[in-house]
């Protein structure tokens, strides 16, 4: 056509720009977009052009140009249709931006339009990933008394929104919505559902939306796959029922899916909890005889077993764990020789960190802690490995300081990670009262309260501790899973505290 001489109209460089966008050739589109407002062309783009071109200056994350080609057209008279508004509600949902969410709400309604399935979904995520569940809730519910019926990817996006807030009277609501309805499911909500049930403790309505996709007669549900059968061993390892949750990674063998490194490391997970520790290496054992390939995830999982075990089972762990990642198990040796210096325990833990993803690097610190209270490891052990995890900046943001209270946070630390943290602190306030430096009126410890039916919260055994060292924390009136104490009642007690005094406190002033 160019060649030809055939002037390029406004429905030739929208095909363009559309066919670029649809085979995600991005720069393409935005070649031909700039090309189409150039001399001699000087076309102007239509509804189609400008919903594409936003699409494609989103999928480049390119937000200061999606909002300046928005106000723009908005300038010329063009009045945004549903799929330029459910462009922005995925870009601001990325980008977690709720101000833009909100943006999007306002514009639709100066305009007029009202959503329709493919606005509200995109808002639905936007709002999950913004950390918005009250919002999503109400937008849900809006949608409803609209009479917008959900489709499959709606009730993906609630589901996810539910387990994650740990809602469980609204998740049952959207499972009954789901029945009563007949909604057909794909696999990925059927998934998202199995999920959802594992974050709020609904093990029955699992249990039977996994035996609907098992049987054969049902076409509207989808057959289970390695995410569905991950999915209910993870509900099986919540609920410490290790039998039915390794009788399920076996199934799922025999029926010839191949278990993904989740599916693994929740199954070893579960079995070290339950105490049956040789089973575990049997089951890590046979995963890497069929080609598993241990990632660091479930190194730390190994990691916790080996917490939890003892004597020649322990060494059973750490040699299946050495054929993978011998220094971490190097390191391991090295905390229990007390011939080992802090110089050479500090390059170890570091090489070990170093080749570890960020996001695990602090469930190791607080494993190898356990693993030295719960092996009788040197007492000096667990406070050198804190302190110099701290130095990592892996235990940051654990101290809160206001004018009359300071606070430690415990919520993201093992239960012998937490109770070093506090004998830390209290050592540090020791010598603080010691000098004479001023102290806060009243002190918070925080171990936080799950809302998720069975976990394993830390306020237990953190009480437990406090009982142990006799120390003067009683759990908060007004808030779940605070300890608290006074001024007037702490300095006495540390001023007395001394590492001959019984409990565990004492084995941090060494």
């Amino acid at each position: 056509m160019v060649d030809s001489g055939v002037p390029l109209d406004n429905i030739t460089y929208s095909t363009l720009i559309t066919a670029a966008r649809r085979c995600r050739q991005f720069a393409k589109a935005v070649e031909w977009f700039e090309r189409m407002y150039s001399p001699p062309s000087g076309v102007l783009p239509d509804e189609v052009t400008y919903s594409a071109v936003l699409d494609v200056y989103a999928q480049l994350r390119m937000k200061e140009e999606v909002l300046a080609l928005f106000d723009r057209a908005r300038g010329s008279g063009w009045k945004p249709d549903h799929v330029a508004f459910a462009v922005l509600a995925k870009m601001f949902g990325e980008a977690g931006d709720y101000d833009g969410i909100q943006f999007v709400f306002k514009e639709m309604r100066e305009v007029g339009i009202k959503p329709n399935i493919f606005v509200y979904n995109a808002l639905l995520e936007a709002l999950g990933k913004t950390g918005k569940p009250g919002l999503a809730r109400n937008l849900f519910e809006e949608m409803a008394a609209e009479g917008v019926e959900p489709n499959a990817r709606t009730l993906t996006a609630v589901a996810k929104i539910y387990g994650r807030a740990r809602w469980g009277r609204d998740a049952l609501q959207l499972w009954d919505q789901m029945r009563d309805k007949k909604i057909p499911a794909d696999s990925i909500l059927c998934n998202t559902l199995l999920s959802m049930c594992a974050d709020v403790g609904l093990v029955a309505e699992a249990e039977q939306l996994f035996e609907e996709m098992k049987d054969p007669d049902l076409t509207d549900v989808p057959q289970p796959d390695k995410w569905s059968y991950t999915a209910m061993i993870n509900i099986y390892g919540s609920i410490k029922d290790a039998d039915r949750a390794l009788q399920l990674f076996v199934e799922m063998l025999q029926s010839g899916i191949e278990a993904n490194i989740m599916s693994y490391t929740i199954v070893i997970q579960c079995l070290g909890k339950a105490n049956r520790i040789r089973d575990a290496v049997e089951v890590l054992e046979a995963g890497l005889e069929r080609g598993l390939k241990p990632d660091d995830r479930l190194c730390g999982c190994l990691l916790s077993v080996v917490a939890l075990s003892s004597g020649e089972e322990t060494e059973l762990v750490l040699g299946c764990l050495e054929k993978f990642n011998g220094n971490l198990v190097k390191l391991i040796r090295m905390l229990g020789d007390d011939q080992v210096g802090a110089d050479e325990l500090k390059e170890q833990l570091k090489a070990v960190l170093n080749a570890a993803e960020t996001e695990v690097r602090r469930p190791y610190c607080n494993c190898l802690i356990d693993i030295c209270q719960n092996h009788g490891l040197p007492a000096r052990r667990p406070r050198e490995l804190f302190r110099l995890a701290q130095g990592y900046g892996l235990y940051s943001k654990l101290h809160i300081r206001k004018d009359d209270e300071w606070l430690l946070d415990l919520r993201s630390l093992s239960v012998g990670a937490a109770k070093t943290a506090f004998d830390d602190w209290m050592v540090a306030l020791s010598e603080r009262a010691a000098q004479g430096q001023t102290l806060p009126q009243s002190f918070n410890v925080f171990t936080g309260s799950s809302t998720h039916k069975f976990a394993q919260g830390l306020a237990s055994a953190f009480a437990a501790h406090l009982k142990e060292a006799a120390a003067p924390f009683r759990p908060s009136e007004s808030q779940v899973g605070s300890f608290v104490s006074s001024r007037d009642e702490l300095v006495p007690w540390l001023q007395t505290s001394s590492p001959s005094s019984p409990g565990c406190f004492s084995i941090c002033w060494h």
